[in-house]
């Protein structure tokens, strides 16, 4: 190869896979040791290959460790058993293909020491056949991908938790490729919001998940469900928020659907509230907008764990709260025509609000309070009325009979003063 067009493709290759000069010299000279091993070397060689960039020319080198030359190649010595590392128990056969004598070595160092590295010069080689090449291809792949994966963690190592534009590359299966600049992140379902479509070509801000290092290929896991999202584009839209003047404390999310978010001022004079939707909603409108239409309710943060539970439940107003401090449970009580608002579609504002504050909270119609406390009172009254009539029956009872007793008492009366009154027959004896 010429050196112009030898130059020309390792610059090519570092501007497409964003790799420096000196990595992709490396890979070259990696790919031509290997090819240089498979075609004149042996398997247990280890090549070394020199390139200098500017002439194109190549050095070829054999590396050998300097060690102790043992009389059989097989013989394995034992060192001392009480050897802290296990791997110095038994000390490694001379292999005449990667060791070197001491003696031999000082052909090309002055003072050799054991294990001491020595490059032997090879003769140099131009042609190679080609399984040399295809296996100097493959190692060349790899290097490639392998220095392309250091250069994105290099690039995003720092990025980690931020939101990035991006445009959408390819789309395989559920799975969307997307652009974000020197490198490609993958969005997967999870990570995608439901009722979103998504283009080939398409401009969407995405939030970096994650650097994933197990994967073969550097991979950026990119979401637009994640809430932090909703705090990146909060902090880019909002001046307050960006410097801390306007702090979130919490956000609580449906993807696609909802969202909550609990904001306190730092500063006095300042309406958290308004400072992040804006004049006339333009910077909450922008934020819709970017999420796809999502509903975003903004409501202000409060140390009085009542007056922020009351807030959570916005838009929907509630009459009074029912805390139970130890459970950290609520009981909401709410007009009949504010029911349906407190709970929300399919629950979803009772739902985002248990969520934004921690607090597990059930929603009670005022109303039916209300009228189970008058039926109880009714019952009351009613019970009462059944009491109050079987005292007039029992006391009527009790007069009747108390009549009956004093008329028979009268009725002897009579009768005695009668048989006394009436006067006494006389008796008549008969005379004889």
């Amino acid at each position: 190869m010429e050196q112009k067009q030898f130059i020309l493709a390792i610059n090519q290759v570092c501007e497409e896979k964003g790799i420096s000069k000196e990595a992709a010299i490396g890979i070259v000279e990696a790919a031509l040791a290997s090819a240089y091993k498979k075609e004149y070397g042996k398997k247990g060689q280890i090549i070394k290959v020199e390139l200098d960039e500017i002439s194109g020319d190549m050095k070829t080198y054999q590396i050998k460790i300097v060690a102790e030359e043992t009389n059989d190649l097989d013989e394995e010595i034992e060192i001392d058993n009480n050897s802290a590392d296990e791997d110095d128990q038994i000390k490694k056969k001379f292999n005449p293909d990667k060791n070197i004598s001491i003696d031999d070595a000082k052909e090309y160092l002055k003072d050799p020491k054991i294990d001491d590295e020595i490059e032997i010069p090879l003769p140099s080689q131009s042609e190679f056949g080609r399984i040399a090449a295809q296996t100097a291809k493959q190692v060349m792949i790899q290097k490639i991908r392998e220095a392309e994966k250091e250069a994105i963690f290099d690039e995003f190592k720092d990025k980690e938790g931020e939101v990035v534009n991006g445009i959408v590359q390819r789309i395989e299966g559920r799975n969307i490729f997307i652009d974000i600049g020197k490198a490609v992140g993958i969005m997967y379902p999870v990570e995608q919001i439901t009722n979103e479509r998504y283009q080939v070509g398409q401009r969407i801000k995405v939030y970096i998940l994650k650097l994933d290092r197990e994967t073969k290929e550097a991979s950026l896991i990119l979401s637009r469900t994640n809430p932090e999202i909703i705090k990146k584009l909060f902090e880019l839209e909002v001046p307050e928020i960006f410097s801390k003047t306007v702090e979130i404390k919490a956000i609580a999310r449906e993807a696609g659907s909802r969202t909550k978010v609990a904001v306190h001022s730092n500063e006095d004079g300042i309406d958290p509230v308004g400072s992040c939707v804006g004049q006339r909603g333009s910077r909450i409108q922008t934020i819709i907008n970017e999420l796809g239409g999502e509903k975003i309710d903004i409501i202000e943060w409060n140390e009085d764990s009542d007056k922020y539970i009351q807030h959570a439940l916005s838009p929907a107003k509630t009459s009074h709260l029912d805390l139970d401090e130890k459970n950290r449970s609520v009981i909401a009580y709410v007009d009949e025509d504010q029911l349906s608002l407190a709970i929300g579609k399919q629950g979803e504002n009772v739902r985002l609000a248990a969520k934004l504050t921690g607090w597990k909270i059930d929603i009670t119609e005022e109303k039916s309070i209300k009228k189970a406390e008058a039926e109880d009172n009714d019952k009351n009254d009613v019970e009462k009325e059944e009491e109050k009539k079987d005292v007039e029956v029992k006391e009527k009872k009790e007069t009747k009979k108390k009549a009956k007793e004093d008329k028979e008492k009268d009725d002897k009366k009579v009768k005695k003063a009668e048989k006394k009154d009436k006067p006494k027959k006389k008796k008549v004896t008969k005379k004889k």
